[in-house]
């Protein structure tokens, strides 16, 4: 007898269609929620010119949106926890139409400024962390390759809107461009949101899912690992910081010029979108951590590259092996959350990972710079990303030696599950419940 449709939406959704139908509909809002992050890059120029400041200056309204970016990814991901990734994400969506609105009407660069970083920003962090940790839910075999499929949206939107956005500034002037950006979020994303109402199962969301091969209680406790793993993120991100931020600068310092860093920077992020997705299927296979400690040591040996390679070929080469090293590593974070910690909190635990994250790429950027100028030389610069990633490794390491996923369920849980008709046996390898 087939089951009725309200029972088809329990557990056994999870890993079939639905669930990929819902990944794709993840990938396509993060592709567009993304051009929050990306469209004050694209017209950074028009900015300098309209109110006429500095190049500094005109930095200021993306510095002001990746800090709304940061504070937005953990308070979206609370939300989504209580009530849904949906909702956060239509308003999201809203909340973007509204705010390249504002933006296009500013008179003074602190308006846009502030714009950006209290509405574009704020409201483009519930298309990354939060969906990232929406679409964990829904898979169990395939959670890896999931979560950073969903996670590529951040890159492919970095890799789309910086190439179809110039021709409508041409057109248009940044002005029209930003209205046409803020409309198209407002029509789109909130629809497609809407889409996403439907809830993971209730048992689904009552606890970790242990990592392939991991058995035991954990040695450390939930806050613990929380702090490890922000801690771990600003350490990853301050090293990582170091080729994405800096490598144009670099290039144009030795003399091959700004075109040139430009292509190697594209190449980084097109490097990045394999390593997300091949990272992604190696978690399914050894687990969150031992993905992360992977692609860290492969980060940094190619940070390493760059110390003694400083020929225009090389510098390619390393810049695609950066790129394909380091991509994989946020979106481990989402698996070792999944491994490790309630799943009823994922969205706001992965938040404040991302949120650590980007507060570590923005000091990273900051911090090279600072070197650069007090020796004339980023090779100090390079030095210094490598040790702040040495650390990251070893706090993965602790993280793989003392945090055993896997615990069996506590007696009240155990309840829990008989009084819903679940079995009471334990559950299989690999479960979320």
């Amino acid at each position: 007898m087939r089951a009725p449709p309200q029972a088809r939406t329990g557990a056994e959704a999870i890993d079939g269609p639905y669930a990929w139908f819902r990944l794709a509909v993840c990938m396509a809002l993060a592709t567009l929620g993304g051009i929050g992050m990306w469209a004050v890059v694209v017209i950074l120029p028009e900015i300098q010119a309209e109110f006429g400041v500095d190049r500094q200056s005109a930095a200021l309204p993306f510095t002001l949106t990746m800090i709304g970016f940061a504070l937005g990814n953990a308070a979206a991901g609370r939300a989504a926890d209580r009530w849904g990734v949906a909702w956060p994400l239509a308003l999201a969506g809203l909340l973007l139409g509204a705010g390249f609105a504002l933006a296009a009407a500013a008179a003074a660069l602190w308006q846009f400024a502030l714009v950006h970083g209290l509405a574009i920003g704020f409201a483009t962090a519930a298309s990354f962390g939060p969906l990232v940790a929406d679409v964990s839910h829904w898979f169990r075999r395939r959670r890896g390759i999931a979560v950073a499929a969903v996670a590529c949206g951040n890159y492919i939107a970095g890799a789309l809107w910086p190439t179809v956005l110039p021709f409508f500034i041409a057109e248009a002037g940044w002005r029209p461009t930003y209205v046409g950006i803020g409309a198209v979020c407002a029509a789109a994303m909130a629809p497609l949101a809407l889409v996403l109402r439907r809830r993971p199962p209730e048992s689904v969301r009552e606890a970790a899912a242990p990592a392939p091969g991991a058995s035991g209680r954990p040695s450390l406790s939930p806050r613990a690992v929380q702090l490890l793993l922000a801690a771990a993120a600003v350490l990853c991100c301050v090293a990582m910081s170091m080729p994405q931020v800096h490598i144009v600068a670099y290039c144009v310092d030795l003399g091959y010029g700004m075109a040139r860093g430009a292509e190697m920077l594209s190449l980084m992020l097109a490097g990045g979108i394999a390593s997300r997705l091949g990272f992604g299927l190696l978690a399914d296979r050894i687990g969150g951590v031992r993905t992360l400690l992977l692609g860290s040591v492969l980060q940094c040996a190619a940070l390493v590259f760059y110390l003694p390679f400083d020929g225009l070929m090389s510098l390619y080469v390393v810049s695609l092996v950066f790129g394909l090293s380091q991509g994989g590593i946020v979106p481990s974070y989402v698996v070792v959350v999944r491994e490790y910690l309630p799943a009823r909190e994922a969205g706001q635990r992965v938040g404040i990972v991302i949120m650590a994250s980007i507060f570590g790429m923005a000091l990273g950027g900051w911090l090279s710079g600072w070197i650069y100028d007090a020796t004339g030389s980023y090779r100090a610069a390079f030095v210094n990303g490598i040790a702040w990633n040495l650390a990251h490794i070893a706090l993965a390491a602790i993280l793989l030696r003392r945090g055993s996923a896997g615990s069996p369920p506590r007696p009240g849980r155990r309840r829990t599950a008989m009084r819903a008709g679940a079995a009471p046996g334990p559950a299989p390898a690999g479960s979320s419940i």
